[in-house]
């Protein structure tokens, strides 16, 4: 069964950091694109960044370029999405998604609120 918990948000101001983590369980992440999305109130979802499972190039949204770094640590089967010089802007909640067999599968999301 295809799990992901992600974990990780909080609120943080103008400027912080926060690093978001998503455990995956039920199949080998490493095998696999995974990717962050995130979704404002009143907004689409939105694909934030994703990296690959062969040679783990990773692609990244314009509006966090240079900002944010998604990771792997094939060993712990987890993602990670480092977050720096965090703005209002990036106020959202934070899904980890993976498609596999033909199914999207999401996780239940982590709030990140950028306030001061």
């Amino acid at each position: 069964q295809v799990q992901l918990v992600e974990s990780g948000g909080g609120l943080v101001q103008p400027g912080g950091s926060l690093r978001l983590s998503c455990a995956a369980s039920g199949f080998i992440s490493s095998s696999y694109t995974m990717s962050w999305y995130r979704q404002a109130p009143g907004k689409e979802r939105e694909l934030v960044a994703a990296i690959t499972s062969a040679g783990g190039r990773t692609n990244y949204a314009d509006s966090v370029k240079g900002r944010f770094t998604i990771s792997r640590d094939n060993a712990k089967n987890t993602v990670y999405l480092q977050m720096n010089s965090l703005k209002p802007e990036d106020t959202a909640v934070y899904y980890c998604n993976v498609k596999r067999g033909g199914r999207s599968y999401w996780g239940q999301g982590t709030q990140v609120t950028v306030s001061s």
